[in-house]
C-alpha cells in the first residue's frame, strides 16, 4: 500500500476547506504550527513553503516520518504519542490534525494534548474525521461495503463513526468550538482510473482475511461498472472542526 499517494489523495479532498479554515485560524499572523499525525508530510510540504512559519510534524510510526524528513525537509519533525505529545504547554499558535482522531485510542485525551500545546487564544483544527456508519453506496448492490468497512475499521482498533461526534469531542477537551460542519460531497465529479484503484487498494487491505476474495472481486467489477454507467454514487460523511484553545 502507498501511503503517501492515499495521505495525497486525503489531501485533495480537504484542499478548499484548510484553505479556509486555516485562514479563519490565523494562519497568516501565526509563528508555531503543528501538525499531530503529520503522516509522510503532504500537508507540511505546502505549510513550510511560508518562511516566516516554524513548521513542526510529530507521528508515531518512525517509518512514516523518514518519509516526511523527503517530502517536508523545512520541517522539524518528532516521533511521539498523540495522548502524550512531547511539546511543552503552550508551544505553538495553531494545532491541527487531519483523519486522525479515528485511529486514536482515545480521541479525548488527544484533543486535551493539542489543547495544551497550544496558546491560549490559539487555534486547534480537526480538519477531517469520517463517519463510516453512514457512508453512502449506490447501486444498492455495493452497499454491504460500508458495512463491511466499518466492521473492519473497528477490528483494526479504529472508531469508524467518530465524525459524528467530533463537535461534542471539543467541547469535552475544553475547546470553544467556533465552527463545524461537513465536508462538501464531490458531486459530479468523477474519480479518475487511477484514484479508483487507490480507493480499492485501501478497501481490499481492509477487508482482506474478513470477506472472501471473490466477493471482493465480484463487487469490485461491479463498482468499475457502475462508474462506466454514470449510476455509482460513493460517499463517506466526513466532518470537521475549530475551536479555540
Amino acid at each position: 500500500m502507498d501511503w503517501h499517494a492515499r495521505f495525497t489523495q486525503q489531501a485533495t479532498w480537504t484542499r478548499d476547506l484548510r484553505r479556509y479554515l486555516f485562514a479563519q485560524a490565523g494562519l497568516n499572523s501565526a509563528r508555531r504550527i503543528l501538525e499531530v499525525g503529520c503522516g509522510t508530510g503532504v500537508l507540511l510540504q505546502e505549510l513550510a513553503m511560508r518562511k516566516t512559519l516554524a513548521v513542526h510534524g510529530v507521528d508515531i510510526e518512525a517509518g512514516r516520518l523518514l518519509e516526511a524528513r523527503v517530502h517536508a525537509p523545512g520541517a522539524v519533525l518528532a516521533r511521539g504519542d498523540a495522548l502524550a505529545l512531547p511539546y511543552p504547554a503552550a508551544a505553538f499558535d495553531l494545532t491541527f490534525c487531519h483523519f486522525l482522531l479515528l485511529w486514536v485510542d482515545d480521541p479525548l485525551q488527544a484533543l486535551g494534548e493539542m489543547r495544551r500545546v497550544t496558546r491560549p487564544g490559539g487555534a486547534v483544527l480537526a480538519l477531517a474525521e469520517p463517519d463510516y456508519g453512514r457512508r453512502l453506496d449506490a447501486p444498492a448492490a455495493l452497499e454491504p461495503l460500508g458495512r463491511w468497512q466499518a466492521e473492519a475499521l473497528r477490528r483494526q482498533g479504529a472508531d469508524p463513526a467518530l465524525g459524528r461526534r467530533l463537535a461534542d469531542l471539543f467541547a469535552r477537551a475544553g475547546i470553544r468550538l467556533l465552527e463545524t460542519g461537513r465536508l462538501r460531497e464531490r458531486g459530479e465529479v468523477r474519480p479518475t482510473p487511477g484514484e479508483r484503484e487507490l480507493e480499492w487498494a485501501v478497501l481490499e487491505a481492509d477487508l482482506a482475511g474478513s470477506v472472501p476474495g471473490e466477493e471482493i472481486q465480484r463487487l469490485k467489477k461491479l463498482d468499475e461498472e457502475a462508474w462506466q454507467a454514470g449510476t455509482r454514487r460513493l460517499h463517506v460523511p466526513t466532518y470537521f472542526a475549530c475551536g479555540q484553545a
